[in-house]
């Protein structure tokens, strides 16, 4: 009852209080809108002292204060740092994770693994020990594999969700298990029965799962889910499963790789993947006719070529943007008019623009054409041979000169010639097969084009496709840039470019020899094979009668690549398997053959691999049979080192600088035998060694072979001798520094690693290549390799000309190349009785690599003087090295060399 009257009391005053602001409010809204907030304000004001202060408030509002402050200014510093973390490069973010992760690590070990103390170790016995069980071992392995990742592959954050979600499942389908075979402990069992158990997380998911459908069901799923974890964090689909499994037997050696028994025989199958990779033979009116060549036309056609008289009429080249039936007509019109190339010509250097208004005639007013690289020096050669020196083409007189008068000469051993009068003919052409010709553009050329158009549209390079050489293997577009525009815009778009264009083995000339243009060369999608007798032919109606004249096979520019051994003159061949490598030497020697006698060139061929050479055995240009024991090969290689110094012997004794101008001093009667010598002077031959496996070699016997190729290369340029080196293994042990500094042509196939490309061409490209016959050729004196397809000859081809060079002449051997299977069996005499016992000393020294006497009394149960003689016969037959006092003698012979050493001591030749 009291609170009515306060409240009647109160109610008055309300209301006039509110009746005294009614007036105010109808005069405020008479007057102006801007003197209203001031009247507001002041009623503020005065409602504010309302609330009588304390000094519980005051304090409050200073400790609020001061909080707030410290919160800002702690929140201004992580902010900073936040920042600052945010600034830093995402490889130093990534590496800071990876450390962490293994600090973490660490901790992790000490308190599993050492039983760590405090309150570190406790918390790690409660949190890993607690969630992992028994395993908590494993988890400190585990997180130092997630880091050691992170700094391997910080490039690859896409995976780490993959490896996460499989972490997980593989965690708990393990801990789960673990936590069934333990028994199964419960919450009630205590802490301790499950972190003995599979822990927290195996307690967690092995408890429902065994409630739910018992332990027999529980296991299997449990299984599955750990096999699931396992493929998630491999990235392997289940149905990848067996060839992972195949991979992985191949690395361990338990399966064979079948990639080796398809291509093991190095390049076996060339000849049929080249047949299926050929395109189908064009219909209609635009394929050439065969029966509408004329060989008497098609010589002259190549004679005005080489001489700079164009034969063709002006026919405009078809342009990019004209409808595709006239494209077709236009490049059926182009190879028509190319008819040669049908028969051994190459194709005209066609380039096609992309332009209009250029015509085939300007194009040859205007590009050289493609001749042999030596053609120059031959036909000066030719012009200075006297006019009964040349000989007649297909057939050459190989007569010996009757002995001439005797003057006074060093001692000489046997030359290198022919027995018996006889006229050998060289092998005709017809054994060689024609190829057809060359393409100069198809629709996959235009696609590509509109391809890099369309690249440099989309990323905003100022460039242009101007035009393009299509060879047999790869097409090289030109590219021409617009002011001001870096080459680096092209060369940084090499991923885009392979990407637009879905092939990866793209190259980037930048620029192209000769061309203010950058080349970008991609494979040809209907690849076209290039035949050794094109190129053969190409030569003959050059009248270039080079007989080490080699054809190699074709470039980008669809021009023939032929060079000359005696001007490069010494060649290293290196591929891997299967990348062309032995077609390559299957060319070269067929190349011999056909264009050689051998009274011009003779051959020692080396075969360690024992099948890839065997065709060519019995030809009348082998001075040896062919070589297939390493140790024959170093034999042959040290006699080769003799006859270079044999003949530098006669080149000083009658002042003359390289093997060509004695020959013609023989040939001309210039030279003459000394008085009271009974020797006939013959034109030496070139001698051309091939080795087709040099790793063999080195392996077997390095330090002879090696010190043999060096002095070869070093000297034997104006001896007339001409190395050939192939290996399929291109390392720096192999292919030697020295051997490299020697051998300055090079021809390199595909490469499996960038490491081996620049052992072959010093440079990188090699490793780019695409195989099966397209490689880089880097003469002596070229300043970048050439991109070409190499020659293909079949072995019918083959059979064929080796049988017409056996039908010629039968092979003379020379004897003392490599030393004789058959010898007498001679037992020196101060070993007498002692062999037997001489063969086992040496076979427990060498064997053991140890020489000492007093091992030998006791391995063979003999006196000190038996032993003492014993190894004073080793010493004398270069098997252990002399005495030093009381230290064991140095054994002079390698265990390999073993077979060796017991044949030089039965006076017997190593079989």
């Amino acid at each position: 009852m009291a609170s009515r009257p306060s409240a009647a009391k109160k109610t008055p005053a309300k209301k006039a209080a509110a009746s005294a602001k009614a007036p105010a409010k109808k005069a405020a809204a008479k007057k102006a809108p801007a003197k209203r907030a001031p009247a507001k304000k002041a009623a503020a004001k005065k409602a504010a002292p309302k609330p009588a202060p304390s000094p519980t408030g005051g304090i409050y509002r200073l400790v609020r204060a001061l909080w707030l402050g410290v919160a800002h200014a702690v929140g201004a510093v992580f902010r900073g740092i936040g920042q600052g973390a945010k600034n830093l490069d995402p490889a130093h973010r990534k590496d800071g994770v990876a450390l962490l992760l293994l600090g973490i690590a660490l901790i992790v070990a000490a308190g599993t693994w050492a039983d760590l103390k405090g309150p570190v170790g406790d918390l790690v016995e409660i949190l890993v020990t607690g969630a992992f069980g028994r395993l908590d071992l494993l988890v400190p392995i585990l997180l130092a594999v997630i880091a050691v990742r992170f700094i391997r592959h910080p490039e690859k954050p896409e995976a780490n969700g993959r490896i996460v979600i499989g972490l997980s499942a593989l965690l708990i389908g393990v801990l789960g298990q673990v936590h069934i075979a333990c028994g199964s402990p419960a919450r009630g069992e205590g802490m301790q029965a499950i972190r003995d158990a599979g822990g927290l997380i195996g307690w967690a998911m092995a408890t429902p799962l065994s409630y739910a459908m018992g332990d027999m069901l529980a296991v299997p799923l449990l299984v599955l889910l750990t096999i699931f974890g396992l493929l998630v964090v491999t990235a392997t689909p289940v149905n990848a499963i067996p060839q992972r499994l195949r991979l992985l037997g191949v690395r361990l050696g338990i399966v064979r790789d079948p990639a080796d028994d398809e291509f093991g025989e190095d390049d076996e199958r060339y000849d049929e993947q080249w047949r299926e990779a050929l395109p189908a033979r064009p219909r209609g009116r635009r394929a050439p006719e065969p029966t509408a060549y004329d060989p008497d036309s098609a010589e002259q056609e190549a004679l005005s070529r080489r001489r700079g008289r164009p034969r063709r009429s002006a026919v405009p080249q078809p342009d990019m943007d004209r409808p595709r039936d006239a494209v077709d007509v236009a490049a059926a019109a182009a190879a028509a008019l190319d008819g040669a190339v049908l028969h051994g010509m190459p194709p005209s250097p066609i380039v096609a623009d992309l332009t209009q208004g250029v015509t085939v005639g300007d194009r040859e007013a205007t590009t050289p054409t493609p001749v042999p690289a030596a053609r120059p020096q031959q036909e000066k050669a030719e012009q200075d041979k006297p006019e009964q020196e040349k000989p007649k083409a297909g057939v050459r007189d190989l007569t010996k000169s009757p002995p001439a008068k005797p003057r006074d000469l060093p001692p000489r051993a046997e030359q290198l010639q022919l027995s018996g009068d006889i006229t050998y003919a060289l092998p005709s052409l017809d054994l060689l097969t024609r190829g057809g010709p060359g393409k100069a553009r198809s629709a996959a050329n235009d696609a590509i084009v509109a391809a890099l158009t369309n690249v440099f549209t989309e990323f905003k390079v100022d460039a242009s496709v101007t035009g393009f050489t299509r060879g047999p293997t790869v097409t090289r577009y030109e590219i021409e840039l617009g002011p001001a525009v870096k080459v680096e815009r092209i060369t940084a778009l090499a991923k885009n470019i392979a990407y637009a264009v879905a092939s990866p083995d793209v190259r980037i000339i930048s620029p192209i020899p000769g061309k203010s243009a950058v080349g970008i060369e991609i494979p040809n999608t209907d690849r076209e094979m290039v035949n050794l007798g094109d190129v053969l032919r190409l030569a003959e109606s050059a009248e270039d009668d080079d007989p080490m004249l080699v054809a190699f096979g074709k470039d980008v520019e669809g021009g023939y690549v032929m060079h000359s051994l005696a001007k490069m003159p010494h060649m290293l061949v290196a591929g891997a398997t299967g990348s062309g490598k032995s077609s390559c030497i299957n060319c070269l020697i067929t190349s011999i053959m056909m264009r050689a006698t051998p009274e011009d060139v003779r051959m020692i061929l080396v075969d360690p691999k024992r099948v890839e050479l065997t065709a060519y055995e019995g030809i009348p240009h082998l001075i040896t049979p062919i070589i297939t024991n390493p140790k024959r090969a170093a034999e042959a290689l040290q006699w080769v080192v003799r006859e270079m110094d044999l003949r530098y012997d006669d080149l000083a004794a009658y002042g003359y600088r390289h093997i060509d101008d004695f020959n013609r001093a023989v040939r001309e009667g210039k030279v003459k035998a000394p008085e009271g010598s009974e020797r006939e002077l013959q034109p030496y031959p070139y001698l051309l060694v091939i080795v087709d496996e040099l790793a063999d070699l080195m392996m077997v016997a390095p330090r002879d072979v090696e010190d043999a190729i060096v002095r070869i290369t070093q000297l034997a340029r104006a001896a007339g001798i001409h190395l050939v080196l192939a290996t399929q293994r291109p390392s720096v042990d192999v292919v030697t520094g020295l051997i490299k500094a020697n051998v300055p042509s090079r021809l390199a196939f595909a490469t499996s690693s960038l490491a081996d490309s620049r052992v072959i061409l010093d440079q990188p490209g090699a490793e780019k290549l695409i195989g099966k016959g397209d490689g880089l050729f880097l003469p002596m004196g070229a300043n970048k390799p050439t991109r070409m397809q190499g020659a293909f000859v079949t072995e019918e081809e083959i059979a064929g000309v080796v049988q017409h060079c056996k039908d010629q002449m039968a092979p003379v051997f020379r004897d003392d190349v490599t030393v004789g299977t058959k010898q007498k069996k001679e037992i020196d005499e101060d070993i007498g009785d002692d062999l037997d016992l001489l063969c086992q000393a040496a076979e427990l020294v060498v064997s053991t690599q140890f020489g000492s006497t007093s091992m030998l009394q006791r391995k063979l149960r003999v006196g000190f003087a038996k032993a003492g003689r014993l190894m004073d016969l080793m010493e004398s037959r270069n098997i252990v090295g002399p005495s030093e006092g009381s230290k064991a003698r140095d054994v002079l012979v390698k265990p390999d060399e073993l077979d060796g050493v017991l044949a030089l001591i039965r006076g017997e030749s190593e079989g």
